[in-house]
């Protein structure tokens, strides 16, 4: 009889302390991390993304870190099927392998597989795209709210990118964007278990506030203006980034550019949370309950 493969899921929002403990269970269990933080995927946003530094991951195996530029086109359903492939390669010799990030679509791709969305016609993306064009973020935005409340509650509303799929969705179907989400979970050949960072919201956004500064330390100005050259390619659409691009182009003094970069985060960090709780499979604990996780853990797989 086969072995039970399981698949550690380490979620929870930006700065509660996800890589630490899957670098700790990784070490426990003697397995390699894949991340599922989108952004960590790309190897210009190093600073800007809170990604592991060379002590951290030389902890380690970890994939999915450093593996595209911000110049190459990557969905969703291409970290699918190159994470399937990856757990196949470890479950080869492991039987348990880790999966940590903030981005709730790649978990829940990787475990449950994506949705099926129904075809949008091109002259639906293209309204779409020209309506992002004339009247910026704030009307794709106010569109989703109208078409799909729960939808917008829970997005990064600074990412274009999804915010205009989702209207895509919806014009062209008529119907909210969220309905032709979890329209079945497909099988997979791992069991996951579920593990949620979870802490009280003001030592959260004191986290976030902190790490910002710490980044902006540790020299996120300088990442941010190499970049901006690049400004439009979709990996860049994210908080962190685009405030100081704004700033480049002087709509904001650094100062105000450093703290709508503090209000977006801790405003993501609250929809991540949105996403989480939803799911009752998800155990939380607080960050530093390593023991607790890895007793919860063992108790899982037995």
């Amino acid at each position: 009889m086969a072995r039970t493969k399981y698949l550690i899921v380490v979620g929870g929002p930006t700065a509660s302390g996800k890589t630490a403990l899957s670098i700790r269970l990784a070490r426990h269990f003697q397995t390699s991390i894949l991340s599922a933080d989108s952004r960590q995927f790309y190897r210009e946003m190093s600073i800007g993304t809170a990604k592991p530094g060379a002590d951290e991951l030389s902890q380690a195996p970890h994939l999915f870190i450093d593996s595209l530029r911000v110049t190459d086109d990557y969905s969703v359903g291409d970290f699918e099927r190159e994470a399937l492939d990856a757990l196949e390669e470890i479950y080869r010799e492991k039987d348990v392998a880790i999966l940590a990030g903030g981005s709730g679509l790649f978990i829940r791709a990787l475990c449950e597989g994506l949705d099926a969305f129904p075809p949008v016609p091109v002259e639906v993306k293209e309204a779409v795209d020209r309506l992002y064009r004339e009247h910026g973020l704030p009307a794709l935005q106010a569109q989703l709210q109208e078409l799909d409340p729960a939808y917008y509650e829970e997005v990064d509303r600074q990412n274009p990118q999804r915010l205009m799929r989702a209207l895509a969705v919806c014009r062209a179907s008529g119907r909210p964007y969220s309905e032709f989400r979890r329209s079945g979970i497909k099988p997979r050949s791992f069991q996951p278990i579920y593990v949620l960072l979870e802490l009280d919201r003001k030592t959260l956004y004191e986290r976030i506030d902190h790490r910002v500064d710490e980044m902006v330390r540790a020299g996120l100005i300088d990442e941010a203006r190499a970049l901006y050259p690049l400004r439009r390619h979709n990996a860049l659409q994210t908080v962190g980034y685009q405030e100081l691009f704004d700033h480049f182009e002087g709509k904001y003094t650094l100062e105000e550019a450093i703290e709508l970069i503090k209000r977006n985060s801790r405003r993501y960090a609250k929809r991540q949370m949105t996403w989480f709780r939803k799911d009752a499979h998800w155990r939380a604990f607080a960050p530093g309950e390593t023991e607790a996780v890895i007793d919860y853990l063992e108790g899982q797989m037995q």
